[in-house]
């Protein structure tokens, strides 16, 4: 039973937004991928964790705090025995353990340890339980989910699950009985509790209104090759389509996400789409999906 869904984080849409309106630097546009990279390896073992059966709790992307360090889990798996943090990873290609060092073999790239990392999110995640005063096995392990991942120098006793074993794992998990009760009810339920909102680890570049490119683009491939037919919004590039009043809401949702601070007037999302449309179409939308504060040219929508 999944008790915390995974949605897109904050930082993986803003910066997929930057990535489409300005121009990242290098590190920027790896930082974007790897952001992106991560979250279909994600959701792709959310996917296979949906033939898991019995009684267990699923509490995903979680972050937590304990005398003021933060952690983060994706994913947490409540059973009748055990606690299982797993950690997964999306890498593709190549990659090497060398002592504490992990990278990637063909360009040299060394990684944060994933093994040190979630080692340190257990004990972090253990200290949590024994202030919560609650008693339970808890066991992390990393998952690599890409099938195109090769790992060299892995140890037998290293708690990691290679792309080739995930299956194998999921139904070990499977096979195992467990029956819940109201302890791991309350214990899920403060854990969701416990789920800090505003990430501290994010790392999205600094931006101003002035340097993003303001036009509708296609929600499909991202190209700005959009036109109007018909009332409905074309890409020239992949024919995607999408109505005008759906294209002009997600950019609004856009507006809002890189600049909390503006108001969302009829005029700044009509700038900030900058497509073919009169502005009393924007006005339309915007008193029909919102609440206009205000009864003038000032007036504003909540």
């Amino acid at each position: 039973m999944i008790l915390k869904s995974r949605t897109e984080s904050d930082e993986l849409l803003k910066m997929r937004s930057l990535n489409t309106r300005m121009e990242l630097t290098q590190e920027e546009k790896f930082h974007y991928f790897t952001l992106e990279k991560g979250y279909e390896g994600e959701v792709e073992f959310d996917r296979m964790t949906e033939g898991l059966q019995e009684e267990r709790y699923i509490i995903n992307d979680l972050l937590l705090k304990i005398k003021n360090s933060y952690f983060q889990l994706d994913t947490t798996l409540v059973s009748q025995e055990v606690i299982r943090l797993l950690d997964v990873k999306n890498f593709e290609g190549d990659f090497c353990f060398e002592k504490d060092r992990f990278y990637a073999v063909k360009s040299g790239r060394e990684y944060k340890n994933p093994i040190i990392q979630l080692s340190k999110c257990a004990s972090q995640f253990r200290q949590l339980l024994h202030d919560l005063k609650l008693h339970y096995l808890v066991e992390a392990t990393v998952i690599f989910i890409n099938p195109e991942f090769t790992l060299y120098n892995a140890q037998v006793d290293h708690p990691i699950i290679l792309p080739n074993q995930v299956n194998r794992f999921l139904k070990s998990i499977n096979d195992t009985s467990s029956k819940l009760n109201d302890g791991h009810k309350k214990l899920a339920q403060q854990l969701i509790s416990l789920h800090q909102t505003k990430n501290p680890f994010t790392q999205v570049p600094n931006y101003q209104y002035g340097q993003l490119k303001k036009e509708v683009y296609c929600k499909f491939c991202r190209s700005f090759l959009v036109t109007l037919h018909n009332h409905l919004l074309v890409c020239g590039k992949c024919g995607g389509h999408e109505t005008v009043e759906d294209a002009i809401l997600r950019n609004v949702r856009e507006f809002q996400l890189l600049f909390p601070e503006r108001k969302i007037t009829s005029t700044n999302i009509y700038e900030w789409c900058n497509v073919d449309l009169s502005k009393r179409t924007f006005c339309r939308v915007l008193k029909k999906n919102f609440t206009a504060v205000g009864k003038t040219s000032d007036s504003y929508y909540i």
